[in-house]
């Protein structure tokens, strides 16, 4: 295999029939439903992208993926949701007060009609990362979504915490970034010479010595604490690391307002309590989640180095299962971090069976 891969490639799943399915959300936007499709199958899985992610993530040719995994390990039906998150869309750079709320009050229940369509009363199981898995758990505490069977939570649910750097960055950045800058990019050092998008991208990269990829470097800066932050070299393959701006797009600063509104809570929250278009949702998420959230058994999953979001996920099992004992798990994953669980190159042998084994006790 050469080391350029197309964006948006479906080459990375062989065997499969692939078609896909536009969907449109109550306030006006475009999305899309993937489906890999091998046979019937009485147990549905949806993968869910987190913030300037996609459905790429799920499909990469580089290496053994969780699509073609869960293929061939009995799961012969499986969907990826493109949300308004994804970095196929102009979305996440566009003007306008866009945030979490927004994906768990429109995303998620048009998602789920859509697919409800074409599988019928089929279980569905979730297998949802960072942020994309945030908004989720937040559709299940809202009551936007029903009728999932299990939930799988990647690096991130309704516990934010985060490292005191990423803190400092989410409260300073922003609010001094957005009077030169319209958002964040990997690619910023393809910008024009001398532009403020060129000299942020080379000051990073001046604090980031540990490659010569400055997307890479731009990458631990837009989203963590580390060298780099949001994974270990030695769980990447170099056509991953290569193509880093591929699987990690832009993001203008709406999304890192709400996040900051989290990170100071310490769980998710609404992120403005007077918006009239959410008032269905609640102002705070965790706040009698034991009793809002649906009896959906959870696995929280997180890599044991996450630099991105901590310890949120053990946390977040363990105020959960206080107070619902039995209906939630844990799975800290030695040596990965923050996504690296997801598109690291050995992840089909450590992290994968993981996942497969929680659906397999869940598809009952």
């Amino acid at each position: 295999m050469g080391h350029t891969i197309p964006r948006y490639s479906v080459e990375g799943v062989r065997d499969a029939e692939i078609r896909t399915h536009p969907l449109s959300t109550e306030d006006g936007l475009t999305l899309h439903l993937t489906r890999f499709r091998r046979d019937v199958c009485d147990d549905v899985v949806l993968l869910v992208h987190g913030l300037t992610g996609s459905s790429d993530m799920f499909i990469m040719p580089e290496h053994y993926n969780m699509v073609s995994f869960l293929l061939d390990h009995g799961f012969t039906d499986v969907w990826t949701l493109d949300s308004r998150m994804s970095n196929r869309y102009p979305y996440n750079t566009e003007d306008g007060d866009r945030t979490l709320e927004d994906v768990a009050h429109y995303d998620h229940p048009a998602a789920l009609k859509e697919l409800r369509r074409h599988i019928g009363r089929r279980r569905i199981h979730v297998v949802a990362h960072c942020m994309g898995s945030t908004a989720f758990a937040m559709s299940l505490v809202a009551g936007t979504v029903d009728g999932v069977t299990s939930m799988v939570s990647q690096s991130v649910a309704l516990i934010m915490r985060v490292p005191a750097w990423s803190r400092w960055k989410a409260d300073l950045a922003p609010p001094l970034l957005e009077r030169v800058l319209l958002g964040l990019d990997p690619r910023m050092a393809r910008a024009p010479r001398f532009s403020p998008a060129w000299a942020l991208s080379r000051v990073v990269s001046l604090t980031h010595q540990e490659c010569d990829n400055p997307a890479c470097h731009m990458v631990s800066f837009m989203w963590g604490s580390g060298w780099p932050a949001l994974y270990s070299h030695d769980q990447l393959s170099p056509v991953t690391h290569d193509r880093i701006a591929d699987l990690l797009g832009p993001t203008g600063f709406h999304y890192y307002r709400h996040i900051r509104a989290m990170i100071r809570a310490g769980h998710a929250v609404k992120y403005d309590p007077t918006d009239r278009r959410h008032a269905i949702l609640p102002d705070d998420y965790l706040a009698n989640a034991h009793t809002r959230m649906p009896r959906t058994p959870i696995l929280f999953l997180t890599g044991e180095r996450n630099h991105v979001f901590g310890d949120a996920n053990v946390r977040c099992y363990r105020e959960l299962s206080r107070h619902v004992p039995d209906m939630y798990e844990l799975a800290v994953v030695p040596g990965y971090g923050y996504i690296d669980p997801i598109i690291g190159k050995n992840a089909h042998q450590d992290v994968f069976p993981v996942i497969l084994e929680f659906l397999e006790r869940r598809a009952v």
